[in-house]
């Protein structure tokens, strides 16, 4: 079969062995929906914060616990932990991811639990290589969710963070090279109302959260070098509108160039339900309007289309051959 019969074909389409990264703000329905995939049909969901917690950050992450307990002026635990008598590990899962999050911190005063610029600064960069790392990964995983688990299809959560991560004027990025090599880039756009739930979620629990250099720079600047008097939920609260704003352009220039935009209202809305999680078999027949919808208004997007059909194909013969 062509390329254009898999597109024209519902039935064809969900038979492919699908590979998709979820493009879009934290918060928008990117784990909400690779969690469901996960749990209810069997997609091997790939969580980017997962893996740069427990192979790119581990060893800093597990070091920043001990630099806490051996500073809390706990001479019996300090004791055990120094003579080797007990030890430490954090207990991140995809759906405990806290331990990443308490890593890269907020900027801001020490005595309300922020970093100092430096330190800050340090974490940022590490994340940031972190996650590049893990996006690279992910071609790794398509084949080992296979081969392990049998898991025909794999959904990539990748973090908020991922439009700034890349260079997306670079086709040849590497995280941009590797992901488009074996996945669909779907970025789920969010709605006014969307957006709007976003910021008053950040605004009532602000997150740590990784903001591009050029960004993170401007609004640190004037600011105390060691975050003194500063609060960090404060920092963090007065930054996520403005985020939200850098951000809009950046994902859509990515999804424009090398993969394809759904709206969240189209993807999670089932009226007169209300906002819901699709199945797989809703989910494609969504995914498939948007990909026919937007290749035929756009020639890139019509290579983008037949781009990721090959790289299905490709994975269905690498696949046949285990049998």
């Amino acid at each position: 079969m062509s390329t254009e019969a898999y597109l024209s074909d519902v039935e064809s389409f969900r038979h492919l062995p699908q590979a998709i990264t979820l493009l879009g703000m934290s918060g928008v329905g990117k784990t909400m929906l690779s969690t469901h995939l996960r749990r209810h049909a069997d997609w091997f969901h790939f969580s980017a914060d997962y893996r740069i917690g427990t192979r790119y950050l581990a060893e800093h992450i597990l070091d920043n616990i001990k630099y806490k307990i051996m500073h809390m002026q706990d001479t019996f635990v300090a004791n055990l932990l120094r003579s080797d008598s007990i030890y430490i590990n954090h207990n991140i899962t995809v759906d405990n991811l806290d331990p990443v999050s308490t890593f890269l911190g907020m900027y801001g005063d020490p005595a309300e639990g922020g970093l100092n610029m430096a330190t800050f600064l340090r974490r940022q960069d590490l994340y940031k290589w972190g996650e590049q790392e893990s996006m690279k990964d992910a071609s790794h995983f398509i084949a080992k969710a296979w081969e392990i688990y049998r898991c025909k299809d794999f959904i990539n959560d990748a973090s908020g963070s991922l439009c700034e991560i890349v260079d997306i004027d670079d086709p040849d990025d590497p995280v941009i090279a590797a992901l488009r090599a074996e996945t669909l880039i779907l970025y789920i756009r969010a709605g006014r109302a969307d957006e709007e739930a976003l910021i008053e979620r950040a605004e009532s629990d602000p997150k740590p959260l990784f903001y591009y250099p050029d960004f993170i720079a401007r609004h640190l600047e004037g600011q105390p070098e060691d975050g003194a008097g500063v609060g960090p939920k404060d920092f963090a609260r007065s930054l996520f509108p403005a985020l939200v704003a850098d951000r809009k352009p950046r994902y859509q220039a990515m999804a424009d160039r090398y993969g394809f935009t759904i709206d969240a209202a189209d993807l999670f809305a089932d009226p007169p339900q209300g906002r819901i999680v699709p199945d797989t078999e809703v989910l494609l027949e969504r995914i498939l309007h948007v990909i026919n919808t937007q290749a035929a208004e756009n020639e890139v997007a019509a290579v983008n289309a037949n781009h990721y059909v090959n790289a299905c194909l490709a994975r269905a013969e690498r696949r046949a051959l285990d049998f």
